[in-house]
């Protein structure tokens, strides 16, 4: 034994050569945190200290490592910038340390190599990987950027270009196309992984392999053609920077520090990388971004605890072949749940089926699927006509038109041919569960599971408990919810759910926008600029005028203290002209069909000018109050579904608006926005506002955060 520790443990195996293996205790992933760093530093030492031939890294979990453990360090990024510089030097001291062993150093990547996970074999003279691995720079996802030396090896190990791609995309890439970017010099079987990794040890102590010009080819600056080089940095962040704007600086910040480095040694060029994350991880971005993260982590906890006790559903079906229906039946399919899809006619029924077809063949022309797998997902829909079949199903997810009265009666009809015990689930975005349950016999048995359009791109699926929904029938639902690889969030019953709810009164103030003046393309430009990934007017044109309409009669009914309005809205106007947005071809703006068949908008000045007979103000609020009328309506509506329970947590509030209606991630979702600027700031610029009606008047509970200091999340 030549270390033991917690985490790592190197052994001597025969020839001399040491194993240092990594097994992170209490864990079922290998993370960096200040155990692994700490060991990993003592056993190198110990390692250099001995009289071995070489070092074999490998992993004991099913994963190499993960990178880094970003809760155990948010508060070393909260530390001052030098500090946070002295944290990063120490860090890479450790690897700068492995990479100069004077013996053959071999990293066995088994799993994953994230982030840290991934540096950590770039400081290794070479690099053999399963051929089920994957490898990858995820840190632009979190706002940050590699901070162990990532930016600085990459490039001189695999080019410039392909470095690029790596570190600014985040993307992880499968060993093969690894070992083809010169990231790594081999693959192997999994069950042959670790002996592939001796023989490459063997053919380095050999001499085949020269490990010193890999470790100069590293320490030295990038070779290369100078003003190639440059243009390859010019033109990636010049193309970065017109993607992601001002909001997402760490894929350009990464790629300046890696340009800055091109004609460093390693010295300088980690002191460069070092000063860029420090830059990014102390900044709002990346924690907002690092609090996803965790968001993330925490939504998938308390599923999994949640359909711990149960069986997912085997065997679904959809009431409707529509555009909501026929996403539903193909995103069963695609994840291997067999769906009856039932439509009252064949019309319906083809259609459903060609638009599957069609979503499969895009899977087919990516190269995700092949023709023979797609043709099974395609099988694992069955078009009916009448419910044979119903009896063995698991769950009914009804998805017919957005009408009480006839929701009701097809679901007391559907239950009627269903077991005892089958869960029945409706797709409504605003009707109340608990009153669609009273058409049933067994409303226990009954909950709300509303997908957004499109099914398959939106990953929310918010999970409506009914006054009468058991337990199980919500822990059913959100299993098959998981089972279609969605992100289920559990909301308790009222007029719009979470999402809607809070979405409306940011169209209510869009409205009192348009009343006050204010054009809706001003409007559109201030929100885009804010992070919002389209206007509020181009989102209606979107969802539908029409849509728009009936939901906000919903919410007047349900909250007419502050979504019922005393004016004509300009949604009203259009509605009543049969401007229905993209589905009508006009709306707030105009649409043609463009590349691909998908509805392009043009600015049309009639359309502006028709709406000049709703408009009684001067029009001059500045962009400052436009953004503010439209946050302040939507972040307060926020506050309010928290205070009554919609959600339990701050967490599934945000992280609905995130997943369900696109809000800025970087700004990490309305409350913690609240939480950015300051609860008591937040509040006194709603208090501006409070002559706008109770839509911008704070809540008696946020007041009293306001006074105590407190936030929502600690």
């Amino acid at each position: 034994m030549i270390y033991q520790g917690k985490a790592i443990k190197v052994t001597r195996l025969d020839g001399g050569i040491a194993r240092l293996a990594m097994d992170l205790p209490d864990t079922g992933a290998n993370v960096f945190n200040e155990l692994l760093l700490e060991e990993l530093k003592a056993a190198v030492m110990e390692v250099a200290a001995s009289d071995v031939a070489a070092l074999l890294i490998v992993s004991e979990k099913p994963h190499f490592l993960l990178g880094a453990d970003i809760g155990s360090f948010s508060e070393t990024f909260a530390l001052s910038e030098p500090a946070l510089l002295q944290w990063l030097a120490g860090c890479n001291a450790i690897f700068n340390q492995i990479e100069d062993l004077p013996i053959p150093t071999v990293a066995a990547i088994n799993g994953m190599a994230l982030g840290g996970g991934l540096e950590l074999c770039l400081a290794c003279d070479f690099r053999v990987a399963a051929t089920n691995a994957m490898l990858g720079f995820p840190e632009v996802n979190l706002g940050i950027c590699p901070g162990f030396g990532g930016t600085v090896r990459a490039p001189r190990l695999m080019g410039v270009a392909r470095a690029i791609e790596w570190v600014s995309t985040g993307k992880p890439v499968p060993a093969q196309q690894a070992l083809a970017d010169g990231i790594l010099d081999g693959v192997a079987d999994p069950e042959f992984l670790e002996s592939s990794a001796l023989e490459m040890i063997e053919q380095a102590l050999r001499g085949d392999l020269d490990m010193q010009m890999s470790v100069q080819q590293k320490i030295n600056p990038v070779e290369g053609d100078r003003e190639a080089v440059n243009a390859l940095y010019r033109d990636a962040i010049a193309s970065l920077e017109k993607k992601n704007g001002a909001h997402y600086p760490a894929a350009v910040t990464a790629l300046r520090a890696m340009w800055e480095a091109n004609c460093l040694d390693r010295s300088g060029a980690l002191e460069s990388e070092n000063q860029a994350f420090a830059q990014l991880a102390r900044s709002e971005t990346s924690a907002n971004l690092i609090q996803l993260f965790h968001n993330d982590q925490y939504l998938k906890s308390k599923s999994r605890e949640l359909i711990r006790s149960v069986r997912s559903p085997s065997q679904a079906a959809v009431l409707g072949a529509g555009i909501m229906g026929g996403g539903i039946a193909y995103q069963s399919a695609l994840k291997n749940v067999p769906i009856i899809m039932k439509d009252i006619a064949q019309q319906g029924l083809d259609l459903g089926l060609a638009e599957a077809g069609k979503l499969l063949g895009k899977q087919v022309d990516k190269g995700r699927m092949t023709d023979e797998q797609s043709e099974r997902a395609l099988a694992n829909i069955q078009p009916a006509l009448d419910y044979t079949g119903f009896d063995k199903v698991d769950i009914v997810v009804e998805a017919v038109v957005e009408n009480p009265t006839v929701k009701k009666a097809v679901l007391a009809e559907v239950e009627a041919e269903t077991a005892d015990g089958a869960i029945l689930t409706s797709n409504t975005s605003t009707i109340s569960i608990t009153d669609l349950a009273s058409a049933l016999k067994s409303p226990a048995h009954f909950c709300g599971m509303h997908f957004f359009n499109p099914v398959p791109v939106m990953p929310l699926v918010e999970v409506i408990r009914g006054k009468q929904s058991s337990d199980d029938t919500i822990a059913k639902t959100v299993a098959y919810a998981t089972a279609l690889g969605k992100i289920p969030i559990v909301v308790n019953d009222c007029p719009g759910f979470l999402v809607n709810r809070i979405l409306f009164p940011y169209f209510g103030a869009f409205c009192q926008l348009i009343r006050d003046g204010v054009d809706f393309w001003e409007i559109d430009r201030v929100m885009e600029a804010f992070g919002w990934p389209m206007g509020p007017a181009y989102l209606l044109d979107v969802v539908g005028i029409d849509t728009a309409e009936h939901c906000m009669d919903v919410m007047a009914e349900g909250f007419p203290d502050r979504m019922k309005y005393d004016f004509r809205t300009v949604i009203n106007f259009l509605y009543e002209k049969g401007d229905l947005g993209q589905k009508s071809g006009q709306g707030f703006y105009r649409y043609e069909a463009g590349k691909g068949g998908r509805p392009q908008k043009t600015f049309d000045e009639t359309i502006a000018a028709s709406m000049s007979e709703l408009q009684h103000g001067s029009g001059t609020v500045s962009d400052q109050a436009i953004e503010e009328r439209m946050m302040v309506a939507l972040c307060l509506e926020a506050v309010r579904c928290l205070e009554d329970g919609i959600v339990d947590t701050a967490i599934e509030g945000d992280m609905g608006l995130i997943l369900g209606l696109g809000f800025p991630r970087f700004r990490g979702g309305p409350l913690r926005y609240i939480d950015n600027m300051g609860v008591a700031n937040f509040v006194a610029m709603a208090e501006r506002y409070a002559d706008l009606g109770p839509l911008y008047h704070p809540t008696e509970s946020l007041q009293q955060m306001a006074a105590e200091g407190r936030r929502f999340y600690s």
